[in-house]
């Protein structure tokens, strides 16, 4: 028997990079899958790569920053698999500058996407949690459920030129802890897993060529100068960045049954730098 087998987990942002990895991890342990992504493409070939896989997974399409998102998201769950027994909080980007040339609409867009998402996700979640706990309980039968948020390094040490980040990924941090008391009565563990330097389309892009990525038709300029790139690997005990994989691995493991005494934790996963 599979870890997760018949479980139902919703993952953000995950037709590309460590949401993609995150996605195919926890279906090749029997999870059932809600693809979500910004585009339709990218979300339908994650939803095929876990089919060819053997696994079961539906799309759900869109930004997570639209106020109705939430809700769409969790009734794809309930409507195609009948329940939800995982949710993971990984859709996100970055939109860096130091304060003084920051504008509004850069602290509000990460905020909107890192902090306001997550917790419109959770909201419309909570009616499914409690009902389902309470019918478990009565019957004898419970069942522990599991959120992962992600965060960021940069959340919980900061980071300069990302005021907008660190604040959106120290609030999430907030998010966990809050709901780990919350949601404890219902069995829910709720974790955060940081992320420091993890090695994605995002950190390999050159930033010195223009890179940028498309956010509802606003270009944002993605990427890491390589010589800086290096000079933080430089600093990282296990003397590497992260892949995707690795990263994915970490929020696996708050999503195990191993993990059901475990909550309101922010796991750090950054080979070892702090």
């Amino acid at each position: 028997m599979k870890k997760l087998q018949g479980k139902v987990a919703l993952v953000s942002g995950s037709g590309r990079g460590i949401g993609r990895e995150i996605a195919l991890k926890l279906a090749s342990e029997g999870a059932r899958i809600v693809v979500n992504d910004l585009d339709e493409a990218p979300a339908n070939e994650a939803v095929a790569a876990i089919r060819a896989a053997g696994g079961e997974a539906v799309p759900c399409v869109g930004s997570v920053t639209q106020a109705d998102f939430g809700k769409r998201f969790v009734d794809t769950a309930v409507e195609h698999f009948q329940g939800l027994d995982i949710i993971v909080n990984n859709a996100g980007y970055t939109w860096d500058n130091v304060i003084q040339k920051m504008t509004d609409a850069q602290w509000e867009d990460i905020l909107a996407v890192h902090l306001t998402a997550p917790f419109r996700i959770l909201r419309a979640a909570s009616d499914f949690i409690r009902d389902a706990a309470k019918k478990e309980a009565e019957a004898g039968t419970p069942v522990f459920r599991k959120v992962v948020n992600i965060s960021s390094t940069s959340g919980v040490y900061g980071n300069a030129g990302q005021v907008n980040y660190a604040a959106a990924k120290s609030g999430i941090n907030g998010i966990t802890k809050a709901m780990a008391k919350e949601w404890g009565r219902y069995k829910v563990n709720v974790n955060s897993v940081a992320f420091g330097l993890i090695k994605t389309r995002l950190t390999e892009a050159d930033a010195q060529a223009d890179a940028s990525i498309d956010i509802e038709g606003r270009k944002i300029k993605v990427g890491v100068n390589p010589q800086i790139l290096k000079n933080a690997e430089s600093l990282i005990p296990l003397g590497r960045g992260g892949t995707p994989e690795e990263a994915a691995g970490a929020v696996y493991m708050f999503c195990i049954p191993e993990s059901n005494y475990v909550s309101g934790q922010v796991l750090v996963c950054g080979g070892g730098r702090p």
